[in-house]
């Protein structure tokens, strides 16, 4: 049974940490004006030293490029910011293509040098303030021909003027799920704004760095020793954490090279997401595999494997599209692992605290980055999610809490060796002084011992042939399995090249099986399976490898064959299965069991390959197939 007082101090530890998390944002945005009708009035309180978020009711004129200062009137409407436009227009369906200019009036008592923190907008934007502009990202255009996607955060400084500010950004997109403004713009003075960008900045380069550091150590654990899977899943996890660090938040990465590929850079950001889900699973089951479940695990590696795929075929309007599908699985995947961390923290095992404790940080920043990056924050406008999830980007320090407390439960496990360590020196130096009355008798048990050794040494290479041979021979027929025949294919390959000569391939299937299995069972279908290879023993030569490929597919490697010799070969074994009369009431080609053969043959050169040899076979058997079944077709080497 659980302990109720820990399982309380569980719940309170998880809902303090996610009201912590609630809280983390730069500003407070309660306490500050918000955008009204498309106007910002910031004439009524004190603004030094203050950062203001530029939230609120924007003007936004959908479909349409505003032209600075030319004080056009009337509005399409208003829009709130943060938040995307995919569903700006009633009763549409916005795939968030298209384009459109946000206008704010931003209300100021006095002249003022201000700045604004500028983050990344989907995915174009040009940024003007009292028709100057002073920050772009990307190129704005009004097709996805003309327009060309950057995340680009910046710090951009403009001339405030007493009175009216217009503020006018025009942005574009036609490459991302969501469209428009999904993120905050700060504004303040200089040296707020300018504070904001180099904290952020640093912070970012510190749990980049540290991600780095501790994921190249935990490699360099497994390099020395290849049995720790956990330290090659944690390394490999810390790495993907540190690499998406660099390219997410302040997109250093963008900065430092501004042209580089929207769209690369997009696909290594989620790339990053996708790998690190069963990487984090992965890891957990390699430290406490009583815990977490082999299939789940094995899930996670599959689904994570299917969207990796998906994002390197498909451009990133698509994948982005299948996102909340993935954001899905993974919130299922971190509630999974809270699950399985509480139960082994109240079952305390070894290191759990510390782990579960990292674990939580991990589980809830990562939780808060689904969130901020989902639709269901964007797209869906839901308030009640954006009073608690107002900054993302934070999984990065939560790996970095995650990373430092898995480093400390290593530190332990060390010093607990080396104490062990110790403490068996201490024995072992007891034990040398008392070392020459007990030489006789160990002397002696030695000797026995490794008679039974011996004895044991021999029986177990024996078992060793009789078990390498079982793990090269199907049980049923008793013929080689596939293993068997691809090192032969391979072996014979390599020979002929050698020595210029042929190599003939037969490949036979028994028609219609499936039928006779379903109709006269399985036991039935066994007992087929044995006579056919049987004949296959009988009638072949001691060069000839014969091996059942799987099901009722039998295929027939003959060294130093040619094409002639090989079809008869083929000929021969199909008049004989043929001959038989197994009855086969569900064959649509014989009242008896017969067999298609595909036969190729080749003498091997450096051009080639034997899978091509094994294609040509397998293509020739299809043909046998649709031609009507039990017969014999050759497929020529010019034909690949």
């Amino acid at each position: 049974m659980f302990n109720k007082s820990k399982i309380t101090y569980f719940v309170i530890t998880l809902v303090g940490i996610l009201l912590l998390l609630g809280g983390c944002s730069e500003y407070k945005s309660a306490s500050k004006p918000k955008a009204q009708g498309g106007i910002l009035d910031l004439t009524q309180g004190e603004f030094a030293d203050n950062v203001i978020a530029l939230d609120g009711e924007w003007e936004f004129y959908w479909g349409q490029f505003l032209t600075p200062g030319a004080g056009e009137k009337g509005t399409n409407g208003y829009i709130q910011v943060p938040g995307s436009w995919n569903k700006y227009l009633e009763n549409s369906r916005q795939t968030g293509d298209g384009y459109g200019t946000y206008r704010l009036e931003l209300l100021t008592k006095e002249n003022a040098r201000l700045a604004l923190k500028i983050p990344r907008m989907f995915t174009a934007y040009e940024f003007w303030v009292n028709g100057e502009l002073i920050a772009t990202g990307g190129k704005v255009g009004e097709t996805r021909e003309t327009m060309t996607p950057q995340y680009l955060p910046q710090v951009a400084f403009f001339q405030a003027q007493a009175g009216s500010n217009e503020i006018l950004i025009k942005v574009s997109n036609f490459y991302h799920r969501s469209g428009g403004m999904l993120e905050n713009i700060q504004l303040g003075t200089e040296r707020e704004i300018l504070s904001l960008r180099y904290k952020a900045l640093a912070r970012e380069f510190f749990v980049f760095g540290s991600l780095m550091i501790i994921g190249i150590y935990h490699l360099a654990l497994f390099f020395f020793r290849k049995k720790s899977i956990a330290s090659l899943c944690f390394g490999l996890f810390c790495l993907l954490i540190g690499l998406r660090t660099f390219i997410v938040g302040e997109r250093f990465f963008i900065f430092l090279f501004p042209d580089f590929s929207w769209e690369i850079a997009h696909k290594i950001q989620t790339l990053t997401y996708y790998l690190g889900v069963p990487f984090m699973l992965m890891y957990f089951r390699s430290v406490y595999p009583k815990y977490f479940h082999r299939r789940i695990i094995k899930l996670a590696q599959i689904i994570a494997v299917v969207f990796t795929l998906i994002l390197l075929l498909t451009p990133a309007r698509i994948f982005t599209a299948l996102n909340p599908v993935y954001q899905i699985g993974t919130v299922l995947a971190i509630f999974y692992i809270a699950f399985a961390l509480g139960r082994l923290t109240i079952a305390k095992e070894k290191g759990s605290i510390l782990i579960s404790f990292g674990a939580l940080a991990l589980l809830l920043t990562s939780l808060n980055d689904v969130i901020f990056h989902s639709i269901w924050l964007n797209d869906g406008g839901t308030p009640f999610l954006k009073t608690f999830i107002r900054t993302g980007n934070l999984s990065s320090a939560g790996q970095l809490v995650f990373a430092l407390t898995n480093s400390l439960t290593l530190a332990k496990k060390f010093s607990d060796s080396l104490q062990k360590e110790e403490v068996l020196s201490a024995e072992l130096t007891e034990i040398n002084t008392h070392l020459d009355d007990l030489v006789l008798q160990r002397t002696k048990e030695l000797e026995e011992l490794n008679k039974k050794v011996e004895e044991q040494k021999k029986e177990l290479e024996q078992a060793n042939r009789s078990l390498k041979k079982l793990t090269l021979m199907d049980p049923l027929t008793e013929l080689w399995n596939r293993r068997k025949y691809n090192k032969a294919l391979e072996r014979e390959w390599r020979r002929c090249l050698r020595s210029k000569s042929p190599l003939s391939l037969i490949l036979m299937d028994l028609d219609h099986f499936k039928e006779f299995n379903d109709f006269y069972g399985h036991k039935a279908g066994d007992e087929c399976l044995v006579k056919i290879s049987g004949i296959l023993k009988d009638s072949l030569s001691s060069s000839a490898i014969a091996a059942r490929y799987g099901g009722e597919e039998f295929i027939i490697l003959l060294p130093d064959t040619k094409k002639n010799d090989a079809l008869k070969i083929a000929e021969m074994l199909r008049e004989k299965v043929e001959s038989q009369m197994i009855p086969h009431r569900k064959s649509s080609a014989s009242p008896y069991v017969t067999i298609s053969i595909g036969v190729t043959s080749t003498i091997p050169d450096r051009n080639s390959s034997y899978e091509e040899l094994f294609k040509l076979a397998d293509r020739a058997l299809y043909q046998a197939k649709g031609a009507g079944r039990n017969r014999v077709v050759f497929a020529p080497w010019w034909d690949q």
